[in-house]
């Protein structure tokens, strides 16, 4: 077989597209940037029209045999194809190329393991890896399946070997498991020590390279590192975001998102994409310069579905103007509430509409009134407090006077009590509407 140690930084690419494709073309430069952002150099590629898979390679054996050619001509060390292959495609074509072949999936993942910097990004990182490797771990002993012929009497290291591995993959999968769960209780804690001091929360989502880290660092006037990367950040970051209308809030920075991220990586990254569930708001940003822009934008939206995040609010924000041609601006819905803002992260231009946005809608969120309680509302008074929503109180014969200072997203859910204090509650927040 061939050295499955070896690094490859020589790559052939293998672009599998279907007729009527529209965006084809867009497809194949972001997949040389994924391997661009990988380390490896690219020294051609293949593009293979793909109406009905192989179930052997995928891609057809004609084309199979192409890319074979293709490699051994340009010594190639891997193959990269553009596409989720099945664990049997990608050994058959190993066999066939005699190289390694990685799939969009396995070069994500390789991504994720160069970027990732704190503990809780390696665990992910390796979580996923390993997921991903627990149905492809055949492959790797083939070479000792059929050192004898015949199968009775002759399961012998091969198997054993592969038992073996997949035991200790499982062990180690349950270990980093635990792990995981032990540093997002952690980060769990935190987000709800943020939630007590009833700061609103504010998550930056939107496709890879959009331009959400250097937005990040100029609101916050942070280090988040930014380049023109694909998956330039992946640890999660929290900073507190100052001179807004409605006083301070909570800015986090998370992973940029794309098409076909493997779901492994998705459920792997429960810390990171906890920071946009968890959220009072989204940010979604968005390349103002970007044709494909509306399309990109329904994948953000995707995955925010499968983290359950879809039905949280969102403020539209169109980035890097500067090269769209356009000016700033915000753009309001038929109630007057702040939709789009199109601003450049890059020249600054925009980043006082931004704020003035960001104001209007964490302001008319947050319930800042007077509630008073009777001595029998116990339980109420008990929610209110662990939920952080009571910035003061006084207490005489008649019960509790509490000023409540919180996100209306923390104060409506606690009204699953008795009637009485669902009542109690009603006219809060009916008070406060009427007064907005």
């Amino acid at each position: 077989m061939f050295d499955r140690q070896k690094k490859g930084d020589r790559a052939v690419l293998v672009l599998p597209h279907s007729r009527g494709e529209g965006d084809a073309g867009r497809r194949a430069e972001e997949f040389a940037e994924l391997v661009k952002s990988a380390g490896a150099e690219i020294l051609g590629s293949i593009a293979a029209r793909v109406e009905d898979p192989n179930p052997r390679y995928y891609i057809g054996t004609g084309k199979a045999d192409e890319v074979a050619e293709a490699a051994r001509a340009l010594e190639a060390d891997v193959v990269l194809v553009d596409h989720i292959l099945s664990p049997v495609q990608e050994r058959n074509l190993e066999k066939l190329l005699n190289i390694r072949v990685v799939d969009r999936a396995g070069l994500i993942l390789d991504i994720f393991a160069q970027r990732a910097r704190s503990h809780e990004g390696k665990l992910e990182v390796e979580l996923a890896q390993l997921k991903h490797l627990a149905t492809r771990l055949v492959r790797g002993w083939t070479h000792l399946d059929t050192q004898r012929g015949g199968a009775i009497g002759n399961r012998g290291p091969g198997e054993t070997q592969l038992e073996t591995d997949r035991r200790l993959l499982a062990e180690r999968v349950k270990m980093l498991t635990k792990r995981l769960e032990k540093v997002q209780t952690q980060r769990g804690q935190q987000r709800r020590a943020r939630l007590r001091n009833t700061v609103p929360r504010v998550a930056l989502v939107g496709y890879t390279n959009a331009g959400k880290s250097t937005l990040f660092n100029v609101l916050t006037e942070g280090e988040v590192f930014a380049a023109d990367l694909l998956f330039a950040t992946l640890d999660p970051t929290v900073r507190k975001l100052e001179g807004l209308s409605c006083g301070p809030a909570v800015l986090a920075d998370t992973v940029g998102f794309i098409r076909e991220l493997p779901h492994d990586l998705v459920a792997a990254f429960r810390g990171t994409l906890a920071e946009a569930r968890d959220a009072d708001l989204l940010l979604h940003i968005s390349d103002a310069a970007d044709e494909e822009r509306v399309r990109l934008s329904h994948v953000v939206d995707r995955v925010l579905d499968e983290i359950d995040a879809g039905e949280l609010p969102q403020l539209r924000v169109m980035n890097k103007i500067d090269l769209a041609g356009v000016g700033p601006r915000i753009d309001r819905d038929s109630e007057g509430r702040p939709q789009t803002v199109w601003l450049s992260a890059a020249t600054g231009e925009g980043l006082d509409l931004l704020r003035q946005a960001l104001g209007e809608l964490l302001g008319g969120e947050r319930v800042q009134s007077e509630l008073h309680l009777p001595l029998s509302a116990g339980r109420l008074h008990a929610r209110l407090k662990a939920a952080g929503a009571i910035a003061g109180e006084m207490v005489d014969e008649d019960g509790w006077r509490l000023a409540i200072d919180a996100p209306r997203s923390v104060i409506a859910p606690l009204s699953g009590g008795s009637a009485a204090e669902a009542a109690l509650l009603q006219d809060l927040l009916g008070t406060v509407e009427e007064t907005l």
